[in-house]
C-alpha cells in the first residue's frame, strides 16, 4: 500500500508537501518529538528549528513507496504508521523510513531512519 489512511499522518504529509511549516507543526502533540537518526527534537520550538533547517526549510519532497499502518506500538499502545519513501531535499537525500506514533489525533513522535 502506498497511500496513508491515518488522517493525522496523511494531513501532516500533505502539509509537508505544501511546505506549510505551521500546518506541519500543528500535527504534533505539545510534548511530541522528532527522532532524526538519534537526534531528538522535542516540542514545537525544537521541531520548528529542526524542520526549518532539515525538512520544510530544505524544501523536502517525500515520494511514498510503501505504508504499513494499523498496528499498535507494543511499548506505548499508540497507533503506529510507517511510511517508506524516497526523500529529496537540499539537506539530505535517500530512501527513508518515517515511523509515526499517533495518540488522540496528534503525532506523539516521528522517527526517521534509513529504509
Amino acid at each position: 500500500m502506498t497511500e496513508v489512511q491515518n488522517t493525522t499522518v496523511k494531513n501532516a504529509l500533505g502539509r509537508l508537501a505544501a511546505l506549510d511549516e505551521e500546518g506541519f507543526l500543528d500535527a504534533f502533540a505539545p510534548n511530541g518529538f522528532v527522532d532524526d537518526w538519534g537526534s531528538i527534537y522535542r516540542g514545537r520550538a525544537e521541531i520548528d528549528a529542526w524542520s526549518s533547517r532539515e525538512l520544510i526549510g530544505a524544501r523536502g519532497v517525500l515520494t511514498v513507496t510503501g505504508v504499513d499502518e494499523g498496528a499498535m506500538a507494543p511499548e506505548s499502545g499508540q497507533e503506529r504508521v510507517v511510511v517508506i519513501g524516497d526523500w529529496r531535499s537540499s539537506f539530505a537525500n535517500g530512501p527513508s523510513r518515517f515511523e509515526f506514533l499517533v495518540v488522540d489525533g496528534l503525532i506523539s513522535s516521528m522517527t526517521i531512519r534509513a529504509a
